[in-house]
């Protein structure tokens, strides 16, 4: 039997990169996919790419609405929620002295508080299928220093992973946290700082950047039943950086 046969996914900032290496194999163990993103076009290529057990919702992350909308919407094609992946974020590599506030708080609202509003808008309807799986992607920066911002953010990601994990094991709910490193993604290897990235890569144990897929198979064990006895965990795929 497929891994996730039975599952009804959402995954959030899906139409590029890990998302979508995300969805991809979660249609192919048996999963029907809510993909959400707020690039529609790219969006939609993927689900038409994924077939009948794929949808896409356009989406704002850090807006409670949408995130609702996006909950009734699998209910009403799919049915009750047992697995969301909180996969959408963004990146920022300025110095804290250059940041403003804006800046600041828009990395906040995007990686941080979209997975409270997640969970949140998503916990009822896991109760209502008697229990599931929440999957937050962090960073190999939830555990150890980069750039302010995305390092604060990260390290929050996996703080109320942790307090959420405790709260909904009474619900029969599961809440992890996955921790990437370096990965070949359309938002790390963009023009201006390809060389940067590559150059860094070299000096990473296993010699290289990570494929989205090898994240995704972490998130598909986590996803699946196979992972029923961890909670508030963190999982790290890194290629050995943080073990340095």
């Amino acid at each position: 039997m497929a891994r996730l046969e039975g599952k009804i996914a959402i995954i959030t900032g899906a139409a590029q990169g890990m998302g979508a290496a995300h969805a991809r194999l979660f249609i192919e163990e048996g999963a029907k996919v809510v993909i959400t993103d707020l690039n529609t076009e790219k969006g939609e290529a993927v689900a038409k790419e994924l077939g009948e057990n794929a949808l896409f919702v356009k989406q704002n992350v850090t807006t409670e609405q949408d995130w609702a909308t996006v909950v009734a919407k699998a209910e009403e094609v799919f049915g009750p929620v047992n697995v969301l992946v909180n996969n959408a974020g963004i990146t920022m590599s300025k110095s804290l002295l250059e940041t403003t506030e804006e800046e600041y708080r828009r990395i906040v609202d995007i990686n941080q508080v979209s997975v409270f509003l997640g969970m949140k808008a998503v916990i009822p309807s896991m109760q209502k299928a008697e229990g599931g799986s929440i999957v937050n992607i962090s960073s190999m920066n939830g555990i150890v220093a980069g750039a302010v911002g995305y390092t604060d953010t990260k390290f929050a990601v996996r703080g109320i992973t942790k307090a959420a994990a405790m709260e909904c094991s009474h619900y029969g709910i599961r809440v992890n946290s996955v921790h990437p490193g370096v990965i070949e993604t359309p938002m790390i290897v963009q023009e201006d700082t390809k060389a940067q990235v590559e150059e860094f890569a070299k000096h990473i144990p296993l010699k290289r950047m990570a494929k989205p897929e090898e994240v995704s198979n972490l998130v598909l064990y986590l996803a699946s039943d196979e992972s029923s006895y961890s909670t508030g965990s963190e999982f790290i795929v890194d290629g050995g950086l943080t073990a340095m």
